[in-house]
């Protein structure tokens, strides 16, 4: 896959500063590019690299200023790093473009499939599915009955949804993730044994979701897990049963939400957070990693960090408390002693 300056320019909407016709078959750091790569300037602190850089071209944001000569081809772009995630994701695209539907894969009779799909070798698509165009199923996934699956949406390999899910458009769900399971519903017997609760609930997964590798969406006990258009999860996580994540939310590794709590929209969720059951989480709520969250947060906009989690202001200065705690108890033992005397 090649391009050259000139379709870059034009897929960019930028400005030319060099040779048009240069191409570039590869994409590098600035600090290492070779003959051949692309390479962007976004943070000034790697200004020096653009006047020893190897790479063909480079973009840079239109108020660049040279004070030494450059070898490569500059595209100059109203933002260079927005630019070159653009340009990453059309190269995903290409990369990752894949058409037809194998021979080994199983289809029940009653599916409907979209147009120009991939459906991989070993992939199970149950009763009644719908799939819709342009979506892609890697090798060795299942699908349940009754799912239903949007447009331009990558199940990558080995991924496990149950029956009756809903999956929007423009979703990636990567390998080892499983939506629709079982939520973790027991009563408790007078025999001390535990009776299962049916989870008859289901999964929604909105527009333009991204759900990272090994991570797990239970279904709902009545009604429906939802994951609201634009939430981005991280790999490693557990969403239970009735959970509903807002949208644009962002939630980093091993994090665990429990049952039937509500988290707000654009929030930013820090890896290994916990998260207790049947509370509500306001809008634009930041939790730092390994906060414990374990009442409702009212207040929009909070920042939080700790076990129990407190605003984060408080947390620090609680923190600047703790690393004199064992000087403080020496001081106290000595004062102890002199009264017992």
């Amino acid at each position: 896959m090649e391009f050259s300056a000139e379709q870059i320019a034009d897929l960019l909407e930028g400005e030319i500063e060099g040779k048009p016709d240069i191409k570039v078959n590869n994409i590098s750091k600035i600090e290492d590019g070779k003959v051949g790569s692309l390479a962007f300037l976004a943070n000034p602190k790697y200004t020096q690299y653009i006047y020893s850089t190897k790479a063909s071209i480079v973009l840079v944001n239109k108020d660049f200023k040279a004070e030494k000569q450059i070898s490569a081809t500059l595209i100059r772009v109203k933002d260079a790093y927005e630019a070159f995630a653009s340009l990453l994701n059309v190269y995903q695209q290409h990369k990752n473009y894949k058409e037809g539907i194998s021979e080994k894969a199983i289809i029940e009779e009653t599916a409907k499939l979209g147009e120009a799909l991939y459906i991989g070798a070993g992939v199970y698509i149950g009763e009644n599915v719908i799939i819709g165009d342009n979506s892609k199923i890697y090798p060795n996934s299942y699908i349940g009955d009754n799912t239903k699956i949007g447009e331009n949406t990558i199940i990558f390999s080995g991924v496990n949804i149950y029956s009756e899910i809903e999956i929007g458009s423009n979703c990636i769900l990567h390998s080892g993730v499983v939506v629709g399971g079982d939520g973790f519903g027991f009563a408790p017997q007078n025999d001390a044994e535990f009776k299962k609760i049916p989870q008859i609930g289901n999964v929604i997964i909105e527009d333009n979701v991204e759900v990272g590798a090994n991570t797990t969406i239970d279904r709902a006990t009545i009604g429906s897990t939802i994951i609201r258009k634009g939430v981005k999860l991280d790999n490693l996580i557990q969403v239970a049963h009735n959970v509903e994540i807002g949208k644009n939310t962002v939630i980093a590794a091993q994090t665990g939400i429990a049952g039937s709590t509500k988290i707000g929209k654009n929030c930013m969720i820090g890896g290994q957070v916990a998260i207790a059951g049947h509370i509500t989480i306001a809008d634009n709520v930041k939790a730092g990693a390994r906060t414990g969250i374990a009442q409702a947060v009212k207040k929009e906009g909070a920042i939080l960090q700790g076990i129990p989690a407190m605003d984060v202001r408080s947390f620090y200065r609680s923190s600047a408390v703790f690393k004199i705690l064992p000087e403080m108890k020496r001081k106290l033992d000595k004062i102890a002693k002199k009264i017992e005397e």
